[in-house]
């Protein structure tokens, strides 16, 4: 074998051993929607927060969420898009925190359910398997319980 494929054969083999990946939490039209009882305000500024992540301004888009979570602090889907906008920025443990205070907050096994994969894909790129394991165990869980 030629030493200069040593290297390639290396990195394939640590890829390889990394395991896979978590399924990405769900986003954009297919997320969870808002409860019925959330108003036009907060409706609004989720809209615009969408278009503004969309638009590769996240920063925005987060002020625009926190806007609306100062409005209905209770809203566990508006703390669930929060936690997927702070892990597609790479703020890991903010978005572990994000989605964990979601599912303290809600019944509602869809969005429980993707907060557990929010959760799991943060670990899992912060290299800690044994937690994104346990995590994506918890989201398959709760989803197949609602079967």
């Amino acid at each position: 074998m030629p030493l200069r494929l040593i290297p390639l054969l290396i990195l394939v083999l640590l890829a390889s051993a990394c395991g896979t990946p978590p399924p990405a939490p769900t986003g954009g039209e297919g997320s969870v929607p808002l409860p019925a009882a959330s108003g036009s305000a907060v409706r609004s500024l989720l809209q615009k927060a969408r278009a503004a992540a969309q638009a590769q301004r996240p920063e925005q888009a987060a002020a625009l969420l926190e806007r609306a979570l100062r409005i209905e602090p209770d809203n566990a889907v508006l703390w669930n898009y929060l936690a997927k906008l702070r892990l597609e920025q790479g703020q890991l443990q903010q978005a572990i925190d994000l989605a964990a205070r979601s599912t303290s907050m809600t019944s509602d096994p869809l969005l429980q359910s993707d907060n557990w994969r929010i959760i799991a894909h943060a670990y899992y790129q912060q290299g800690n398997m044994a937690a994104a394991r346990k995590a994506q165990a918890r989201a398959k869980a709760v989803r197949d319980s609602r079967d």
